[in-house]
Order: C-alpha cells, then sequence, then structure tokens
C-alpha cells in the first residue's frame, strides 16, 4: 500500500509540474506577444492605407520605413533637417511638391509635415517614385535613405552592383543599416498582421499609449 502511494503521490507531483510548467509557457508567450504588438503597432493605420492605395504602395513597407524614421514620432527631427513620421528633407519636400496640382497642396510650408496625414502622404509618394524609378524595392529604400545620385553611382560601379539593377554591397554603413532595418521591420509587420483584417481604427490590438 506505501509503494502505491508513493506512486500516486510521484504521479501527482509529474502531473502539477506539468501544468505548472504549461502556465508558464502560456504566460511567458502572452507576455511576448504583447510586447511584439506594442513595439510593432499599427497606429496611423487609416492614413497608412489611404497613402498606400492612392499611390499603390506595399503598407507593410510604409510602416516599415515609419518604424525606422520616426518609430512613429510625428514631431520626430533628424540632425540633417527631415522632419515628421517618415523624416522627409526640405528638398525632397520641395520636389514632391511640384508634383501636386492642387493648390491647397501648394500653398503648403515645409513645417506643416508634422501632421501625420500629410507627412505620410508626401512620404509614400516618394516612395512610390523611387519604386517606379528601380525594379529592385530594397534599391529603392537606399534611394530614400541616401538619394538618387548616391544610389545611380552605386549600381553604376561593379564594386557594389553586378547587375546594374540591386545593391550587392552597400558602401555606406548607415545606408546599409537602415535598408535592413526597413526590410526587418516590414516582415515583422507583415508576419503580424498579414493575416489577420487589420482593423478600420488608427490604433493596434493593444493601447498604444
Amino acid at each position: 500500500m506505501k509503494i502505491k502511494k508513493r506512486i500516486v503521490i510521484a504521479s501527482l507531483l509529474l502531473i502539477l509540474t506539468a501544468v505548472i510548467s504549461l502556465a508558464l509557457a502560456f504566460i511567458i508567450k502572452s507576455g511576448n506577444e504583447r510586447y511584439t504588438y506594442s513595439t510593432y503597432p499599427l497606429k496611423y493605420q487609416k492614413e497608412v492605407e489611404a497613402a498606400a492605395e492612392k499611390y499603390n504602395v506595399d503598407k507593410y513597407l510604409i510602416y516599415g520605413v515609419i518604424k525606422t524614421e520616426s518609430n512613429f514620432d510625428p514631431s520626430a527631427v533628424s540632425s540633417a533637417g527631415a522632419l515628421g513620421l517618415m523624416q522627409i528633407m526640405p528638398v525632397s519636400f520641395e520636389w514632391i511638391q511640384t508634383m501636386y496640382p492642387d493648390e491647397e497642396f501648394e500653398s503648403l510650408k515645409f513645417e506643416d509635415l508634422e501632421d501625420p496625414a500629410l507627412n505620410i502622404d508626401y512620404g509614400t509618394h516618394l516612395l512610390s517614385i523611387l519604386l517606379d524609378m528601380y525594379e529592385d524595392e530594397e534599391t529603392a529604400v537606399c534611394a530614400y535613405n541616401a538619394g538618387l545620385g548616391n544610389v545611380n553611382g552605386w549600381l553604376e560601379d561593379p564594386r557594389y552592383s553586378s547587375d546594374g539593377k540591386t545593391l550587392d554591397v552597400v558602401p555606406i554603413d548607415e545606408t546599409s543599416n537602415y535598408r535592413s532595418s526597413v526590410m526587418r521591420n516590414k516582415s515583422v509587420y507583415k508576419r503580424l498582421y498579414g493575416n489577420e483584417e487589420m482593423v478600420s481604427s488608427s490604433e493596434s490590438k493593444l493601447p498604444s499609449d
């Protein structure tokens, strides 16, 4: 009887250990998922989706750029003077400004790019131009960061491009890291939200505050 009792107690302890292990695993998984979703929120979803449809640009790429450029801070200003969610430079603003026939856009000033909707519209417009110019998405991303002149020069240099269309090597660390960050963030957003219907609000699954 003592042996049977010990066996029962041992079995109960094993079951209890298994239950505790499963509970801990669930808590850890839930915590990790909550952290991931809060780190990669769907802020400004309405504005991103509107710009994505307007300019035929992958919305996850837009989120990848915003996450990398400003981490969703609409008032972010870089040391070079880039402004807003998608960090648009004054020269880029002036260039894109000439492409808007609407007088409402013509009267806007660079400082107005602190407005999230306007910044996303301008930034996505710039992305669409670059995506049309280059056959490779990653090359377009590099141009968004380093400019057309640099990227065109790299594509013509066999040290950096073997086909003149894609960059095998990015000679500037900042741009190389930028490309990796944008593509990684795009991939994370697609993995998190690509297999579900994105909600219609500008918030993520979790509170963004």
